[in-house]
């Protein structure tokens, strides 16, 4: 994609699934990327998933971590340092706020001193939705978080949003939905349900569906660094620039289905257990969810490429020569 030659770029949570997949495309299209990650053990990220990128990582925290020689000068900003788990932000919401909320305003005013006119692009979730009220969720459907982790997702966003306002700084929020690939978090269902399902099939264990009638849209990994590298190049734009979008992928599956898809992508191997919900996860549960996209495809030319099928056997082709060290 014509553009990053040259830019200077600082990737935040830059050694987790998504920060390093779009670290490995920004290093390939000539960027100077520099990523920033806390390594945190319960999060996504992997010191493996930069090996070969070319890109320098640095070990550090944005609650404390000294922002300014980081920021100085940079070109563009891909913020996607954040806690994300959801039981995780319901079991120590102070932290939680504090990663996503606290340590944001902290950055955007590290930003303001060192990089005033630099674009950012913010990693946003559609879980602060809430339960949808209609299918597929637009942009103007009401927030009504149903977890702690989507309450600080929603204030380290809206402050994003505010920088843009008052500061006049080119931002996109992108709301992602199910994302998946390589360099996904797999050992542990921590990042996302279809991390555990991929590490059982390739172990040729039966893995758990809970409830299964559920419907979800996912984004494989490649689709997701387009949408990002789109967005940091046309950020200024006045159909771009200061917007939130819903970023979606093929159309939404049931989880059961997507279960027998992730079989099918395995050669027929493996299996899986229908379960009802665990009574602390019922009560967070969004029910169905599909994104309705529209808006950032009509804004930026984007369209995902890789349907479900296809994104299971490339994920599934990339973990089983690597499989231990990702369960490690």
């Amino acid at each position: 994609m014509d553009g990053w030659r040259g830019k200077r770029v600082l990737v935040t949570g830059g050694a987790g699934f998504l920060g390093s997949g779009l670290c490995h495309a920004l290093a390939a299209e000539g960027a100077r990327v520099v990523a920033l990650d806390a390594m945190e053990p319960d999060g996504g990220a992997n010191p493996l998933n930069l090996e070969g990128s070319n890109v320098m990582l640095v070990r550090g925290d944005i609650r404390d971590a000294e922002l300014h020689s980081l920021c100085n000068g940079i070109d563009v900003l891909f913020n996607m340092a954040a806690q994300t788990s959801h039981m995780g932000g319901q079991r120590d919401p102070v932290s939680d706020i504090a990663i996503n909320a606290v340590a944001q305003v902290r950055l955007i005013g590290v930003m303001r001193e060192a990089a005033p006119k630099a674009t950012v692009v913010h990693a946003s979730t559609r879980q602060f939705y809430g339960r949808p009220q209609y299918l597929p969720v637009d942009e103007k459907h009401t927030v009504n978080p149903p977890d702690a982790n989507g309450v600080s997702k929603w204030a380290g966003e809206q402050y994003w949003l505010l920088e843009s306002r008052v500061h006049h700084r080119p931002v996109v929020s992108l709301r992602l939905t199910n994302c998946y690939g390589p360099r996904l978090r797999i050992k542990d269902a921590k990042q996302t349900f279809l991390g555990i399902w991929i590490r059982r099939v390739l172990e040729g264990e039966p893995f758990e569906v809970w409830g299964g009638e559920q419907l979800r849209d996912l984004t494989y990994l490649d689709d997701v660094t387009d949408a990002f590298l789109r967005a940091g190049l046309q950020a200024a734009r006045p159909e771009v620039n200061g917007r939130v979008f819903n970023l979606g992928g093929p159309p939404p599956l049931s989880l059961k289905e997507l279960a027998e898809r992730l079989i099918a992508a395995n050669g027929g191997q493996g299996s899986y257990v229908n379960k009802t919900f665990p009574a602390d996860r019922a009560q967070i549960d969004i029910g169905s969810y599909a994104a309705d996209d529209r808006a950032f495809r009509a804004a930026t030319g984007w369209w995902p490429r890789v349907d479900v099928d296809e994104g299971l056997r490339r994920s599934l082709d990339w973990y089983r020569p690597r499989l231990a060290e990702y369960i490690a």
